[in-house]
């Protein structure tokens, strides 16, 4: 078993009993334990008892993208040699992962073993609910739980109209936790901090999102670069280029991610399903379990759009979402890729067949 010295050391980076338990078998080689908190270019440098430690990842690079070390990855290192290298990495409690943007069908992992996925949104620009969605999304597929963080609040000087922001973020994002904060002057910082200090959480959002500044607010020092944003549409350059394992003073550690232009799913269904859970709810009461909540009699999602109980933008932005996260499985699996085409064939004979009895009508 691993030392009192090393859970002295590794605690503050999320170390426990179970990591321990799951770490015995490489603790017999003589192995170091030790959390990922930067990977570039086949290396990465890695938090141990002994100091933070730069290690190759040669012996961990297979050809599954999802299967390469990652920051956040708990590790075994080897205790000595020139170079050092990581020998393994302990399965993954939890992993944040999107598409790339290839067209080979590839995912990309992010961050791995987080307890809070935070989505940075900017109060600079205005809200983009379906982006919001989208990275929800991924959060809830990671296995982490979502926290909303709606940046930039001092620029919104008026209570209501914060109010009504943050009411409409909630509106997008139920069960989900939506905090306004401004960095700048400390505000909701306290309750941010207490949130995340439990365990790991992983910074997420666009470029000028104003992550780096938040970050630096939790840390409680300039430990990243920040840019302004440009004043025409909020965007900022990319001042975090890697992704970064930081260790929070009040407990709990944070990893900044640079600013993501494209959130692909990846696999993420039951995820799309968290976000739009009251659409999953009312197409349990529809009279046809296949209904697609179009015109169908019946149809207790089209009920809820038409009472005014649910937005008509809440269910576009989740066909949206489903289909490309369809897609997405598709490529990979056979067997759907050939339900898509059969439901296909399916709705254009519908069509034809409802053109023709149209024509019919007219003649």
């Amino acid at each position: 078993m691993t030392s009192t010295s090393v859970f002295s050391a590794l605690a503050p980076y999320g170390w426990d009993d179970a990591w321990a338990d799951a770490f015995t078998p490489y603790d017999a080689e003589g192995l170091l334990p030790g959390r990922v908190v930067r990977v570039d270019r086949g290396q990465c440098d890695v938090v141990t008892a002994d100091g933070i430690l730069r290690a190759d990842t040669a012996f961990v690079t297979p050809h599954d993208p999802l299967r390469v070390v990652c920051t956040g990855d708990w590790v075994a290192v080897e205790p000595g040699g020139n170079p050092r290298y990581v020998r393994t990495y302990l399965p993954r409690r939890t992993a944040f992962v999107r598409s790339t943007s290839s067209k080979r069908s590839e995912g990309q992992i992010l961050a791995a073993n987080v307890d809070h996925a935070i989505v940075a949104v900017s109060l600079a620009v205005e809200l983009d609910l379906a982006r919001i969605e989208r990275f929800l999304a991924l959060a809830w597929e990671s296995g982490a739980q979502p926290v909303v963080v709606l940046t930039k609040a001092d620029l919104v000087t008026d209570p209501a109209t914060l109010s009504y922001l943050v009411q409409d973020v909630e509106t997008a994002a139920p069960g989900v936790p939506v905090l306004p904060v401004s960095a700048a002057y400390g505000d909701g910082l306290d309750v941010l901090a207490a949130v995340v200090s439990g365990g790991t959480a992983v910074l997420l959002g666009q470029s000028g999102a104003g992550k780096s500044t938040l970050a630096n607010a939790l840390v409680g020092e300039d430990v990243m670069d920040v840019q302004a944003a440009r004043d025409v549409d909020g965007k900022g350059r990319h001042t975090t280029t890697t992704r970064n394992l930081l260790a929070l003073p009040g407990g709990g550690v944070l990893i900044d991610t640079p600013g993501l232009r494209g959130v692909g799913l990846w696999d993420a269904g039951s995820g799309v399903g968290q976000v739009f859970s009251e659409i999953e709810e009312l197409a349990e009461d529809c009279r046809f379990h296949d209904c697609a909540h179009e015109s169908e009699p019946g149809c207790a999602v089209r009920a809820a759009i038409d009472s005014g109980d649910l937005p008509e933008r809440r269910l576009e932005s989740y066909r949206k979402l489903m289909r490309e996260n369809q897609r997405i499985v598709a490529k990979t699996d056979a067997r759907l890729r050939s339900e898509i085409r059969r439901e296909w064939k399916r709705r254009g004979a519908e069509g034809k067949a409802a053109m023709e009895a149209k024509r019919g009508r007219l003649r």
